[in-house]
Order: structure tokens, then sequence, then C-alpha cells
């Protein structure tokens, strides 16, 4: 029987109050963030975990002192594994997960994947836009974590895949009509933003973002005032426009409200819960924004888990590097596309 291996990538996030300082510092100190070599960049971190720390644990205070991210990340993990044991019963399949600034680290799971011996590894990111602050990053910790057996297999992203656009779109129609079907709102697609520079410098981010939208929208018909914007800017660099806050503010201006679906995220954690549920909410309410409603992330979503299965059993089909899943190939000029690079890094 075939061995499988399915490494989930996240974030990760503080599991309690003791975490939320070395959490900031394990990301501030990544490369990928702060692009300085590590004799000035590790000071740097330090110096940003001590000064956000307090600010930070308030967040994570409102959701009772820790990020829910791995239990949710758990749940997702045990989903595709149903998932693919109904799909390929004859594989014996296991799936592991991956974070990236918090437990379990990179160096533990490849450990756990090392001892289960797989014939076959799929690296599965639950960042469906592909950036090289994020899916790059967490290939690249793998790579130097893992040196077990196993042929690998990376997804590199899948902004248009057809389990991501339904669980999103079935979840923005629920809370619509839940809500009444109100005609005066605006659909705010919200994605975490990244600094101008990354982008300019070829990173396809902001491309897979605004790709996600248009294929949710085209299935939204009755929602045809929407718009991508981007949220959770640090420090005074110039990041992606426009910022949530703003849309949240033109759609005060305009007499409208909003209704705001979290693209780029899956799961549910400090900015969805506390960003979007709390601050926003509360800016809105300043601003004139009625009614002010937010959609969950596709979780456990059926077509999303789905999806993933699709995406994980694919993968094994293909040679070669790093591949969407879906019908997306990053347009021409985007120097740091994965699947045009044939690599994650």
């Amino acid at each position: 029987m075939t061995r499988l291996a399915v490494v989930l990538f996240n974030l990760g996030g503080p599991d309690g109050p003791a975490a939320v300082k070395p959490f900031l510092f394990n990301l501030f100190r990544d490369p990928a963030i702060i692009g300085l070599p590590a004799l000035a960049r590790y000071p740097i971190a330090a110096l940003i975990a001590a000064r956000r720390e307090k600010l930070a644990q308030a967040n994570y205070d409102i959701m009772g002192g820790a990020s829910p991210l791995l239990p949710e990340t758990q749940a997702q993990a045990r989903a595709l594994t149903s998932a693919l044991k109904a799909a390929a019963p004859d594989t014996d399949t296991r799936v592991f997960i991956a974070m990236r600034y918090w437990r379990p680290f990179a160096a533990e799971t490849a450990r756990e994947v090392a001892a289960f011996a797989p014939d076959e590894i799929v690296l599965l990111p639950l960042y469906p836009q592909y950036s090289t602050t994020t899916t790059a990053s967490s290939v690249r910790d793998w790579r130097k974590a893992y040196n077990g057996p196993g042929r690998t297999r990376t997804v590199c992203c899948y902004p248009t895949a057809e389990g991501l656009v339904a669980a999103h779109a079935d979840a923005i129609r629920g809370v619509w009509e839940t809500a009444g079907r109100p005609a005066n709102v605006r659909l705010l697609f919200s994605a975490h933003g990244l600094p101008q520079k990354v982008v300019d410098g070829g990173d396809p981010y902001r491309a897979q973002v605004e790709a996600t939208a248009a294929a949710i929208a085209a299935r939204l018909p009755e929602l045809a005032d929407w718009t991508v914007c981007f949220q959770s800017r640090v420090g005074p660099m110039k990041w992606l426009a426009p910022s949530t806050d703003d849309e949240v503010r033109r759609a005060g201006a305009d007499g409208k409200g909003v209704l705001v679906s979290p693209i780029a995220f899956v799961s549910e954690h400090v900015e969805t819960l506390v960003e979007l549920d709390h601050e926003y909410a509360a800016l809105a309410g300043e601003v004139g924004c009625a009614p002010y409603l937010r959609v969950r992330t596709p979780g456990v979503r059926a077509s999303f888990i789905d999806m993933l299965a699709q995406a994980t059993l694919g993968a094994l089909e293909r040679a070669g590097g790093p591949q969407p899943f879906g019908p997306w190939l990053c347009p021409a000029g985007l120097g740091k596309c994965a699947c045009r690079q044939g690599e994650a890094a």
C-alpha cells in the first residue's frame, strides 16, 4: 500500500499569552518579511516584537488569550484525511501540519513525516494565493527541515479552483440572504495586505487575489457592486491599496453598507475575529456604514475540503515543479511566480 503524507502549511499563532512575543519575533525575523541580513534583521525583529507585544496580546485576549488557528487547521486536517481516504481507499494517508511561526514548526513535523516513511509527499499550503511571504517561505522552511524518504510534489496555489470559489460564493450568498437580501450593500473582498514593493518586485499575490475575487463575483450577479481591498497594514511603508478601512469609510459616504468576505484566509484567526469583527465593525458604526456584514472563512466546508483532496491527488499524477491547482497560470511578467519559475522559492 502506497504511503502518502500531506503537509498542510499555515502561519501559526500564539497558543497562550507567553507565546505572543516569540511568535512576533519569529514572524519578523523571516527574511521573506524583512529582507535584511540576519545581523540587522534579528535585532529589528526583537524590537518590533517588544513594541507590538502589548497590542497583540490585547487582540488575542479578545479570543480567549490564544489564536484559534491551530485548532481550525487541525479540523481541516481531519476533514481532509476523511476525504482522501474516501477518494483513495488503497492509499495509506496521513495529513500533517507545519506552521511557519509557531508550533508545530516544520522541524517537528518533518521528524513525524520521516518516521511515517512515506512514498509520496504533497506540500499543500492553506494560502490560496501564492506569495513569496507565505507559500515560498513555508516551502523553503520545509526543505531545510526535511531529509526523509518520499517523492515530493508541491501545490503552489489555487486562486480560481472550483471548490474554493464555490465555498466563498455560497458563504457570501448565505450571509446576504440571512440578512434579508439588502440592496444597499457593497461586497468587499478583503485580503491580507503586503508592502507595495513586494508586489512591484514580481510577487503574484495581488494578481491572484483579484482573480479569486472576480471568479467569486461572477457567481453572484445579485451583488454587482464589489471591490478588492487589503487589511492588516504594519509600519510606515506603502502597502497595497485600497485599504479595507478606507473602503468601509467610502461605503459609509456613499450611503451603503458592506458585506465583507476575507478571501485570502481559509481559517478564522486574529485578522478575521478581531480586525474584521471588532475594529472594522466599530469603524462602520462611526461612519454610518450599515449594515456591516461579515462572511466566515471556508473552514471545513465540503466544497473546500473536496478541492484540497482533488489538489492533493492531482499533484501525484504530475511531474515537475510546483504547479497551481485549477484553471490558473500567472500572467507573464510576474517573476516571483512559482509555477513559472518551476520552484516555490
